[in-house]
C-alpha cells in the first residue's frame, strides 16, 4: 500500500534532515516524501540543506517540496514578491531575524526557491504550508470548525495536510449541516448547506512528522529517534 512522508520546518538544519531520512529508509511502502515549506531559517546556514534536497543522496527518498512562511519572507525581502518586503517577519521577530534570514541562504538558490509551488493537489488531498487561504495561516486543534470546512471547501478537497503551528494532529468534521436565515425585502428565507465529512491534519515540524497512507486514510504521527506521538483528536 503506498503511503507518504510528510516533513516541514526544518529551518535549514541538514542534521534533523539526515535522521527523518535514515527513519523513511527503515519504512515499508514509502513512495513519495513531500516537504511541505519552512526549509530554511535564520538559526542555522541553510546551503547544505538547500543543495541536499536539489540534489538528493543516492538512497534518499525523493523530496518534493513547497514554499513556506519563511521562504515567503525571503523572496519579499530579496525582491522577489514585488514590492513587498519582509514585514511579517520584522513585526513579529525585528530586524535581527531578517539579518539573520538573509545571511542563511546564498542567492545561487534564490532561483530555485522562486521556483517552489504554494501547495499539491494529490487526489483528495490538500497539501500546503498554511492553508488555502494564506501561507501564514495557522491552523490548530483548536481552530473553528467553521473555519476548518472554509478553507476546506477553497480547494474542494476532504484531507488538508497543514504544517504552519508545528502541530501534529487531525482533526475530523463528521458531517451535518450549516442552517443559515435570511430577512431581506423579499421576506424570509432558511438554507441549509451539507458539509461533508472532512479532515485537516497538522503533520507536525523540525523532528516531528507523518506518515500518511492515501488508501486507508491511516495517519502516523512521529518523531525522529523516537516512538509514535498521540494520535491527535477528532470532533462531531
Amino acid at each position: 500500500m503506498e503511503r507518504w512522508a510528510l516533513v516541514s520546518g526544518l529551518g535549514g538544519d541538514l542534521e534533523v534532515y539526515e535522521q527523518i531520512q535514515r527513519e523513511l529508509k527503515k519504512s515499508r511502502g514509502l513512495e513519495r516524501l513531500f516537504v511541505l515549506g519552512d526549509l530554511i531559517g535564520p538559526r542555522h546556514n541553510s546551503d547544505a540543506l538547500l543543495k541536499r534536497l536539489q540534489e538528493p543522496e543516492r538512497g534518499d527518498l525523493q523530496p518534493e517540496c513547497i514554499y513556506g512562511w519563511w521562504e515567503e519572507q525571503l523572496l519579499a525581502e530579496r525582491g522577489y514578491r514585488g514590492e513587498r518586503t519582509a514585514e511579517a517577519l520584522r513585526i513579529n521577530h525585528g530586524n535581527d531575524a531578517v539579518e539573520g534570514l538573509l545571511t542563511s541562504v546564498d542567492s545561487g538558490h534564490m532561483t530555485w526557491l522562486a521556483s517552489l509551488q504554494f501547495g499539491f493537489i494529490e487526489l483528495d488531498c490538500a497539501l500546503l504550508h498554511g492553508s488555502s487561504a494564506d501561507v501564514g495561516d495557522e491552523l490548530k486543534p483548536t481552530s473553528s470548525p467553521l473555519i476548518l470546512l472554509d478553507r476546506l471547501t477553497r480547494l474542494d478537497v476532504n484531507r488538508l495536510f497543514t504544517a504552519r503551528s508545528a502541530q501534529q494532529f487531525r482533526l475530523d468534521l463528521n458531517g451535518g449541516a450549516i442552517d443559515s436565515h435570511i430577512k431581506d425585502l423579499n421576506g424570509e428565507q432558511n438554507q441549509q448547506q451539507a458539509a461533508p465529512k472532512r479532515s485537516v491534519i497538522g503533520i507536525g515540524s523540525g523532528e516531528l512528522f507523518s506518515l500518511y497512507a492515501p488508501g486507508s486514510d491511516h495517519i502516523e504521527f512521529l518523531k525522529a529517534g523516537g516512538k509514535p506521538v498521540s494520535r491527535g483528536l477528532g470532533f462531531g
